[in-house]
């Protein structure tokens, strides 16, 4: 339905409910009229056609909650708690979630501390039973996995690029469930592959100091973006996009800053489409059904798609053709290139080739570019985390070079004894996990365990469950008094307990089933990027932070810093 506004498909949707009782109506009219010789009168008229929907709306509304409630009470359970709407069908509700979205601001965070770590968040009549407690966040991803699925969205709100297979599921690569025999891509004889990043890195380090010494901040998050995108896209294609080659960014009020050259370099074009359509859908995910009202004459996401197609079609069709040199190799001489048989064996995009077609091929593709996207909004927010905590910052650094000293690449082995490091990153995995909120949606009528003495909670079948693990990392009943302040020390000291007590509490990678298989990868791309840049530079501060988005999450407006080179930190 490419080409009609959204709020046409929206009515269009609802038009047979409202079509048959305004016929019941009609048919009403034309029966008193035989009955008693002459038509009804007129305010009876008018009531029989705009009342039946309210009263049908009612009588449904007052049918489910009454069901859900004795069901309940069958099951030894109760229903969550509601959030107090004022207005009907909740739209004070929605109006508070749609403002929250745009702001990049928690309103479920005041709704957890009103009514508890569950709460049912109704809007448009619809329950979405929204969660941070750990049981019931184990309930919906391990024990009763079979009875919840990542959802149908709401309808209209997949988007190629995000909704299909795996994006909300898993905050870095692809998941067990879903990749079949891709796991062999991140086993560990791949990811310890450091010379993988390593050429990336060094020409992102290498144009940091050069903007440096220009006397310009370097936009930290846009600098990590790209070398995230370029090492991630060879490490999953076989090739990179070669982001960096259009340069960091200078800042908008500066001379260089003004190059649309710069501006519309098609690396730089894809980026800024990719993240848009991804915060699009995130604000799409809090309208749920109603989405195409709040878009009603434009799709907001479609342009952007277009471009993310444009960007990686290439890509596809190249690998496309290697699938078919394949084959016709195998069929003139029975075997393939040494070439053409790695590629097959040694990229998640041979595996695509192999598995997948059509529009699932795009689209897997597209999805595991979100590697990139997640480890990037992790290291940029650990870089504000160590500007911020310079006592961190020089510990840290001190790590690095006693263990891997002031220029070596790091092993494998040397990120798995660099103890403070990992720590550091989970730290901030904590604080800023890089899937916020995810949601699934019940099969079947389930029970939730009661917790601390509550009793359980029922969950009616097809009913949304999203949860939050950024706020789930940040209770103080589960972390301790501490919980909103940066102390990487809470992974290695006495306060570890709360964690090795109840591993549940702690989820930037998801669990069970769909747990993430690209974790190790992640969490050697960012150690590897780490010890690069404490051996590039010793000390770093803040120029200027755009607001904190913690639904992507990201920096509007970017992270700019200045940095130190290491032996001279009393340049920043």
């Amino acid at each position: 339905m490419a080409g009609i506004p959204p709020g046409f498909i929206f009515i269009a949707g609802r038009l047979p409910r409202l079509v048959r009782l305004l016929a019941f109506a009609y048919a009403s009219s034309r029966v008193w009229e035989l009955v008693f010789g002459k038509p009804a009168p007129h305010w009876l008229q008018v009531s029989a056609y705009l009342l039946p929907i309210p009263l049908a709306l009612t009588r449904s509304v007052l049918y489910t909650h009454l069901r859900d409630k004795r069901e309940a009470a069958r099951r030894g359970a109760v229903l969550a708690p509601r959030v107090k709407s004022r207005w009907p069908g909740g739209l004070d509700v929605l109006l508070a979630v749609a403002r929250s979205s745009r702001k990049g601001h928690i309103v479920f965070d005041q709704y957890c501390q009103e009514y508890g770590p569950i709460v049912n968040v109704r809007i448009m009549f619809q329950d979405r039973i929204f969660t941070t407690e750990p049981e019931h966040i184990k309930a919906i991803l391990v024990t009763q996995f079979n009875s919840f699925e990542k959802g149908r969205p709401p309808t209209g709100v997949k988007v190629s690029l995000f909704l299909t297979t795996s994006f909300r599921s898993c905050a870095l690569g692809p998941t067990k469930r879903s990749t079949g025999n891709w796991g062999e891509i991140w086993n560990k004889d791949r990811i310890s592959h450091f010379d993988i990043f390593e050429k990336h890195i060094e020409d992102a380090l290498r144009q940091a100091k050069v903007r440096l010494e220009e006397g310009y901040p370097v936009d930290f998050q846009d600098m990590v973006g790209r070398f995230t995108l370029d090492s991630a896209t060879e490490f999953l294609f076989g090739r990179s996009v070669g982001s960096l080659s259009a340069g960091l960014i200078y800042p908008k009020n500066s001379l260089p800053g003004q190059n649309e050259e710069h501006t519309n370099h098609p690396s730089n074009v894809f980026s800024r489409a990719f993240s848009e359509a991804q915060a699009q859908v995130m604000r799409r995910s809090s309208f749920g059904t109603i989405w195409r009202i709040a878009e009603f004459w434009n799709d907001r996401i479609e342009k952007d798609m277009e471009v993310c197609h444009g960007f990686i079609d290439p890509i596809l069709k190249d690998a496309l053709e290697m699938k078919r040199s394949i084959k016709e190799g195998e069929q003139s001489t029975g075997q393939a290139s040494t070439e053409e048989k790695g590629f097959s064996e040694d990229t998640l995009l041979g595996h695509l080739v192999n598995c997948t077609e059509g529009k699932a091929f795009r689209n897997s593709a597209l999805e595991s570019v979100l590697t990139r996207d997640t480890t990037a909004s992790t290291l940029t927010f650990l870089v504000y985390m160590l500007s911020q905590h310079p006592d961190v910052l020089k510990r840290l650094h001190a790590e690095v070079l006693s263990t891997v000293g002031s220029s070596r690449g790091p092993t494998y082995d040397d990120v798995r004894e660099m103890k403070y490091m990992r720590a550091v990153i989970n730290e901030t995995l904590r604080l800023y996990a890089p899937v916020p909120f995810n949601v699934r949606t019940s099969t079947e009528a389930v029970v939730w365990p009661g917790v601390n003495g509550s009793p359980p909670i029922y969950i009616p079948p097809n009913t949304r469950a999203p949860f939050s693990v950024f706020l789930m990392h940040r209770r103080k009943d589960l972390w301790g008094p501490d919980a909103d302040i940066f102390d990487p020390d809470r992974f290695i000291d006495e306060r570890s307990k709360y964690l090795t007590s109840n591993p549940f509490i702690f989820l930037p990678f998801n669990a069970g089933p769909r747990i993430c298989l690209g974790q190790q990868f992640a969490y050697n791309q960012m150690s590897f990027f780490l010890v690069r840049l404490l051996q590039t530079f010793s000390s770093i501060a803040t120029q200027r932070t755009g607001e904190s988005d913690h639904q992507t999450p990201s920096y509007f407006g970017g992270l700019w810093v200045r940095m130190g080179e290491a032996g001279n930190a009393d340049d920043v």
